[in-house]
């Protein structure tokens, strides 16, 4: 199973939030997902500031990113 890790992106820098073992990349972008919306809550000073969490393989290569603040319906 494949290694992945997670890190806060702001502006250009990463904070890396640590790494888990796990199946496959879909449910590494939901942990991304699930991470993003806890931070969002978490740190309100992030709001607006375009950021996001990323998802990296063993490799270092981006391989998902989600953003912090949640994309409005209405530009879907």
């Amino acid at each position: 199973m494949p290694y992945y890790s997670f890190d806060l992106v702001v502006g250009e820098e990463f904070k890396n939030q640590g790494g888990i073992i796990l199946e496959d990349i879909e449910v590494a972008s939901d942990r991304a997902d699930q991470l993003a919306t806890e931070l969002s809550q978490v740190k309100p000073e992030l709001h607006q500031k375009g950021c996001s969490v990323r998802v990296t393989d063993r490799d270092d290569n981006e391989v998902y990113r989600t953003p912090l603040d949640p994309v409005p319906a209405w530009r879907r």
